[in-house]
C-alpha cells in the first residue's frame, strides 16, 4: 500500500460490502455474496499487505482502446490501478473476473479509483466491465472462463524469481477453481520449480454458479489436497484479519503459499441466507423481494436508505 489513507482495514471491508450493496440495489442485482466472502482478504491485501506503486491510469476509467497488439499503441491493462510495474513492488492478479466489482469497490475504497467509476460499469464501450477482462480496473491478465490466473500469476512469478526482483505475485482465486485441472496442473509445476515468490489467497466460500459446491463436485479435504502437491498451506478463518495476518507472513523457502481462506457467503448481509443456495448472482423476482432485501441489508451494514 502506498496511498496514505487513514482508514482501518475493517473500515475498508465494511466499505467494499456497502458499495457492492449499493451498487447492486441501484442496478437491480448484482454480485453480493463475493462481496461478503471476500470484503477482509481484499481488504487486508489493498490496505496492509500488498506493496504497490501509485495509479497511473485516469481515476475515471478510460473506454475500452481495443486490444492489446503492435499495432494498438493506446491499450491498456487494468494493472495501472495498482501502480506501475517495478522490481520492488509486487503484481496482484485477480482470477475470478465475476469479482470484478467487489474489486472495484476495493479500489474506490482505498482512493485508488474514483466512485464515479461505477458510473461506466456494463456500459458499452466501457472498460469497467461485469466480468473482468485485462482493460478492467484492476485486471491485469483476462483469466477466465475459469481457472487461469493462477497459472499466469505462477509464469510471471517465475520469471520474477529468475530475474531477482525482490517484488512478489500475489494471486486471488475461489475455491471453484480447485475443479479445474489447470489449477493443479499449476500447483505441481509452482512446486517443482520452488517458486516461492507467489502467495495464493483462496475464497473458501463453497459457493459457485449452479449452487453448493457439496452439490456439484465436492473437494473434499482441501488443505491436505493442496499440501500434497508441495505448497505451503494454511486453512484459516477468512473473516479472521488476525489469522490472514500471520497467513500472510507464513511463507517458507522453496515452497508457494496457499492461503485457504474460509468464508461466509452471507457474511455480513445475514439476509442473503434466505436465498441458499441460488447465491452466486442476487437478482429480485419482485417489487417487493427488492424492497425486503434492501431494508434487511441495509439496517444491518449501517445504510441509509436514503442512500438508494
Amino acid at each position: 500500500m502506498s496511498i496514505p489513507n487513514c482508514q482501518t482495514t475493517e473500515d475498508v471491508a465494511a466499505g467494499i460490502r456497502r458499495r457492492v450493496f449499493l451498487h447492486s440495489m441501484r442496478n437491480n442485482g448484482g454480485y453480493l455474496s463475493q462481496a461478503c466472502s471476500a470484503a477482509e482478504s481484499l481488504a487486508l491485501l489493498y490496505n496492509e499487505v500488498l506493496k504497490l506503486g501509485e495509479p497511473t491510469l485516469p481515476k475515471v476509467p478510460l473506454p475500452f482502446a481495443g486490444v492489446p497488439s503492435a499495432h494498438n499503441p493506446d491499450a491498456f491493462t487494468g494493472a495501472g490501478y495498482h501502480g506501475p510495474f517495478a522490481p520492488e513492488y509486487d503484481r496482484f492478479i485477480i482470477s475470478p473476473a465475476h469479482y470484478a466489482l467487489v474489486i472495484y469497490s476495493a479500489l474506490i475504497q482505498m482512493g485508488r479509483m474514483d466512485e464515479h467509476a461505477l458510473d461506466h460499469f456494463n456500459r458499452d464501450g466501457g472498460s469497467v466491465e461485469m466480468i473482468g477482462a485485462e482493460h478492467s480496473p484492476g485486471m491485469e491478465v483476462t483469466t477466465g472462463s475459469l481457472a487461469q490466473g493462477l497459472s499466469m500469476g505462477s509464469g510471471i512469478a517465475w520469471a520474477r524469481k529468475r530475474k531477482g526482483e525482490p517484488g512478489k505475485v500475489w494471486v486471488y482465486m475461489s475455491d471453484g477453481e480447485f475443479q479445474e485441472g489447470q489449477t493443479w496442473e499449476t500447483l505441481a509445476a509452482m512446486s517443482y520449480h520452488n517458486i516461492d515468490n507467489i502467495r495464493v489467497i483462496v475464497d473458501v466460500n463453497r459457493q459457485q454458479c449452479d449452487g453448493a459446491m457439496s452439490s456439484v463436485l465436492d473437494l473434499g479435504d482441501l488443505p491436505a489436497r493442496v499440501a500434497a502437491f508441495g505448497a505451503t498451506t494454511c486453512s484459516i478463518n477468512g473473516h479472521d484479519l488476525e489469522a490472514m495476518r500471520d497467513a500472510a507472513n507464513s511463507a517458507e523457502p522453496g515452497k508457494p503459499l496457499v492461503i485457504l481462506a474460509n468464508t461466509s457467503p452471507f457474511q455480513g448481509m445475514p439476509y442473503l441466507q434466505k436465498r441458499f443456495p441460488r447465491l452466486h448472482y442476487v437478482r429480485f423476482k419482485s417489487k417487493a423481494e427488492r424492497e425486503e432485501m434492501q431494508t434487511a441489508i441495509a439496517a444491518d451494514l449501517g445504510v441509509d436508505l436514503a442512500e438508494i
